[in-house]
């Protein structure tokens, strides 16, 4: 499901399609375990579909063990990395540093980092931004173009024409946007392919309507205004903007009297001001929404935010016993701020946990949506007592009849070869399109695959 990355050969030469990292687990262990089935010195160029870790998060490390060619992106992307991947550096430097003091004590051997912070800064050094629609010849007979995929800003569909008697065209979809989402613009639609490469991460299944979530979030809010504090745990790229421009309506419809948004997410931060620089590309219509009420950003658009960057501001947050709605990073409970609210509030009924996001296997947002009864975080165990919710209809990725639409909609007779999903969702969604008259086929980790033209 996670650690997006697609090696393509072709007349000689190798492309990375993403360099992303496994989700889930502690970042240390997960880095000392990630290996390479090849040799990142034998990689001609790299082109990205967005910026989220789970497609970008091994770029420092490809470039650490000697990958010295472009990195081709969006834009928006090269400005996200920026952000993202400096974030995790640091967050993985102190781990390994908390680590091996635990090590020195108990006299075990100190492990070295696989990446610094310099691997980054060379990693944005190496990218090659494009604009959407912008024709670029990135090898020898092979030509890029990038259409706006609608899954979060700068996120792209790689179209990859290679030359020959007739031409080729491979169609890599990244991560696809839901059609109903706020800010972002529907995913494009390739005119041709020949080869697909698609997600398939909601293959087997819809989202609820975006009129059907946002009812239930103003009943969640309406339940716990007299009482309890709201959390809700946020991917700091795309989820977090739209829970703001969403709250941000509801509070024009009045709606959140009484209420204080939290934004407690440095990275969320400093995101939401980068997609204020950008609010331009967006949703033509959202964007005449907050002209309506003079807001020229997300936070003018919603003005009971406080922004919390600070630490100590953060910890004030713990005293409000009511009237607080908590947006904390990270989106699935396996780090960052959302922890240390769930440590204060998780074992109170009066609270609500609400999930917007998806949560993989293995992290402890996952835990508490499959129900468990205990948790443990810190080094203690923790009842789960609160109210849990799951909105489904603001996830970032398109539901499985949106997927079906996109991959109706490309000319030509692709063949598809469907990525990045659990087996259930990849073997739905093969099913569903074998019976529209599609070929496909279901892809499998270091399993090459050689389509036949003929």
């Amino acid at each position: 499901m996670t650690g997006s990355c697609h090696r393509l050969t072709v007349q000689g030469k190798s492309v990375l399609l993403d360099c992303g990292m496994h989700q889930g687990g502690d970042v240390v262990k997960r880095l000392q375990e990630e290996r390479f089935d090849f040799n990142p010195r034998d990689i001609d160029a790299v082109v990205l579909s967005h910026a989220h870790l789970d497609h970008s998060g091994l770029l420092p490390l490809l470039v650490a063990e000697g990958f010295g060619g472009p990195i081709y992106c969006t834009h928006a992307t090269r400005n996200l990395l920026a952000i993202m991947l400096e974030d995790a550096a640091s967050i993985y430097q102190r781990d390994l540093d908390n680590g091996n003091l635990r090590r020195r004590r108990a006299g075990r051997r100190q492990l070295s980092p696989r990446y610094t912070l310099d691997h980054v800064r060379q990693v944005l050094e190496q990218c090659q931004p494009l604009s959407y629609r912008q024709d670029e010849t990135i090898l020898s007979g092979l030509d890029l173009s990038l259409l706006d995929a609608g899954h979060i800003l700068g996120s792209a569909v790689v179209v990859l024409t290679v030359a020959g008697e007739p031409p080729r065209t491979l169609v890599f979809s990244g991560d696809l946007g839901a059609s109903q989402r706020v800010l972002m613009r529907p995913p494009e639609v390739p005119e041709r392919a020949d080869l697909v490469l698609m997600e398939s991460t909601y293959g087997d299944r819809d989202h609820r309507s975006q009129e059907d979530t946002m009812t239930e979030l103003e009943q969640i809010i309406a339940e716990a205004r007299n009482d309890g504090v709201i959390m809700m745990p946020a991917f700091a790229v795309g989820r977090t903007q739209e829970l703001l421009f969403h709250l941000g309506c509801l509070y024009h419809r009045g709606l959140l009297s009484g209420w204080q948004v939290f934004l407690d997410s440095p990275m969320a931060l400093e995101v939401t001001r980068l997609y204020d620089q950008w609010l331009d590309a967006m949703d033509k219509d959202d964007q005449r929404v907050m002209a309506h009420f003079g807001a020229r950003s997300l936070q003018e658009f919603l003005p009971v935010l406080s922004p919390t960057p600070d630490v100590e501001q953060s910890m004030r947050i713990n005293r409000i016993e009511r009237g607080a709605i908590i947006i904390a990073g990270s989106g699935m409970c396996n780090g960052g701020r959302i922890r240390h609210h769930l440590k204060h509030r998780l074992w109170q009924e009066r609270n609500h946990l609400v999930f917007t996001g998806y949560q993989a296997r293995g992290t402890l947002g996952r835990q508490i949506v499959d129900g468990a009864s205990h948790i443990r975080m810190f080094g203690q165990r923790f009842v789960v007592r609160a109210q849990c919710h799951t909105l489904g209809g603001f996830s970032a990725h398109a539901g499985r009849n949106e997927l079906l639409a996109w991959a109706k909609g490309i000319g030509g007779e692709p063949r598809f070869r469907l990525v990045h999903g659990e087996p259930e969702a990849l073997e739905s969604l093969a099913g569903a399109l074998s019976e529209m008259g599609i070929p496909v086929s279901v892809a499998e980790p270091q399993v090459a695959f050689s389509p036949d033209f003929s």
